[in-house]
Order: C-alpha cells, then structure tokens, then sequence
C-alpha cells in the first residue's frame, strides 16, 4: 500500500514539473512575441518619423533625418537578405559575419545622427555634414554590394537548376513523342518483302463439266435447279381431337 502511495506521489510531483515547465515555456515564447511586436511597432514610429522629418524640414535637420532614413533601410534589408539566405546557402555564413562587423559601424553612426538632431548648433553641424554623408554612403554601398551579391549567387542557382530542369523535361517530352518518329531509309537498306496474301479463287467450271479445280464457296443462289427445295415450314400434322371439344356439326342440304 505504501508503494502505490509513492507512486502516485512521484506522479502527481512530476505533472507538476512538467506544467511548471511548460508554463515557463509558453510564458516566455509570449514574451518574445511581445518583445518582437513592440520592437516593429517602435521600428515603424521610428522610420515614419524619420521620413516626415525628412520631407518637412529643411537644412541639415532634414538631411540627418533622411541620411538615419536611408541607413536604417538599407541595413534591414541586407540583414533580411542574408538571413534569409544563409538557411539555403552555408557559404553566405562568412558574408554574415562582415556584415555583422557593418552593422556594428552602421549602429554608431545612427546613434551619432539621432544625438545631432538634437544639437542647438547649426553651424557647427552644417560643417560636420560633409563628413557625415560621406561614412553614411560608405557604409550603405558596402551593405548594398553585400546583399546584391546573395541575390546574385542565389538568382545563379535557381537559373541552373531551372536549366538542368528543363533539359530533363525536354527529355522526358522526347521520350512520350517516340512515335511520332518516322524512321529514315538511308540508301541501300534492306527494306522486308510485303507479307504474302491468300490466292483468289478460281471461277466456278461450266454446268455438266466435272469440277477439277477450285471453285467459289456455296451460296444459297448458286444451287442447281435439280435440288429439291427444302420446305420453311414443317407441314401440319394431324389435328387431335380433346373429348370435350364439341363434334362438328354436318352441313344441312336442302
């Protein structure tokens, strides 16, 4: 009895550490997803505030903002590219890296930007500007060679492997049309002899001559007069009189 209640009690103790633990689970997979929603959601204030700063403002102001605009776009994207590629593709691990190492650059630059939109010295950012545009386009033309070359390198192999595709549906297209092949007489080929036919029969020999050769199949025409005609109908028999059928009655004569 005592075994049967340590048994239960191991059971129920782990029910409860398998839902503890699936509790912890669940609870942090919904934290990342909160985590991941408030994150695109401030993205996205971000990049719209961005964009209206840059369409709205003018002078270096408006310029900074369109600079962190561009940068921030370009440098999702790549990042998107390579994610995405490196799942097919293991060689693009290495051009994950460098741009890991870019992304590092590109993250100061944008902190340096957002703090010099705040800066109360125009004059002194209009002559920081230059420089500025200049590290921006450095690092979006690195990020940009980046992703055109996975896009490249992934559009290659698609375009091999659609080729190689089509060679074997071209192929396999041949092989159903194999009848549709006419074969070529080249000269001095043995063409075969056309299969032999049956002989047709000789004609039927004169009435009264004796028939030593072949003569045409019997049709009911061609019986000789001489032959009865058998009957179509048997001819009636007797007719037989049942006890109850009534007598026939003489004809009176007058």
């Amino acid at each position: 009895m005592e075994a049967v209640i340590t048994v239960i009690v191991l059971i129920f103790v782990l029910f409860l550490v398998l839902g503890a633990y699936a509790t912890v689970k669940v609870v942090g997979a919904a934290k990342r997803g909160v985590d991941r929603t408030i994150e695109q959601a401030r993205r996205t204030v971000e990049d719209t505030t961005l964009r209206a700063k840059s369409l709205t403002q003018a002078g270096a102001a408006g310029e900074l903002a369109d600079l962190r605009l561009r940068l921030r776009t370009t440098m999702r994207a790549t990042q998107d590219a390579l994610h995405a590629g490196v799942a097919e593709d293991e060689s693009l691990r290495e051009s994950l890296g460098l741009f890991q190492r870019l992304s590092a650059h590109g993250h100061e630059l944008d902190d340096a930007l957002r703090r010099l939109e705040s800066d109360p010295d125009r004059a002194k950012l209009a002559e920081r500007l230059p420089d500025l545009r200049e590290r921006t386009g450095r690092i979006i033309k690195a990020a940009d060679s980046l992703r055109w070359a996975a896009h490249d390198r992934a559009r290659r192999f698609a375009e091999e492997d659609l080729d190689a595709l089509s060679a074997q549906i071209d192929v396999e297209a041949g092989a159903l049309r194999h009848w549709t092949t006419e074969p070529t007489s080249s000269a001095g080929a043995h063409t075969p002899p056309p299969a032999a036919t049956p002989p047709w029969p000789e004609a039927p020999a004169p009435e009264g001559a004796a028939s030593t050769g072949q003569t045409w199949p019997e049709t009911p025409q061609s019986r000789t007069a001489g032959e009865p005609a058998r009957p179509a109908i048997n001819p009636p028999g007797p007719r037989i009189t049942y006890p109850w059928q009534k007598k026939p009655r003489p004809e009176s004569t007058t």
